[in-house]
């Protein structure tokens, strides 16, 4: 499932390997993305990944999200059972490297 959205002049790209993603899911990224503009406001795009590995015994899934600014693209990922917990501890990571912008 891919699909794109934009929340206040931002591109957000979203790629969900295999599975497909609910508007809880949906919502949770649009907050997190917007809560990074406000870190840091010249956020360009942002590229979502999530995928599902439903083979794997623990730490079934995955979140990477990489954020478009001027300069280095800051780049978070996560592994475990929880796209909300994960989406919750990309943020904190990514807050962080904005932080250092």
């Amino acid at each position: 499932m891919k699909y794109t959205d934009n929340i206040t002049g931002i591109k957000i790209n979203v790629q969900a390997v295999d599975i497909t993603i609910g508007d809880e899911v949906k919502d949770t990224i649009r907050k997190a993305i917007s809560r990074l503009d406000r870190v840091y406001g010249r956020i360009e795009w942002a590229d979502v990944y999530l995928e599902d590995k439903s083979e794997k015994k623990t730490e079934q899934k995955q979140v990477s999200i990489r954020l478009g600014v001027p300069g280095k693209d800051p780049f978070a990922s996560d592994y475990g059972d929880n796209f909300h917990a994960l989406l919750t501890s990309v943020e904190d990571k990514l807050r962080r490297q904005l932080e250092k912008l």
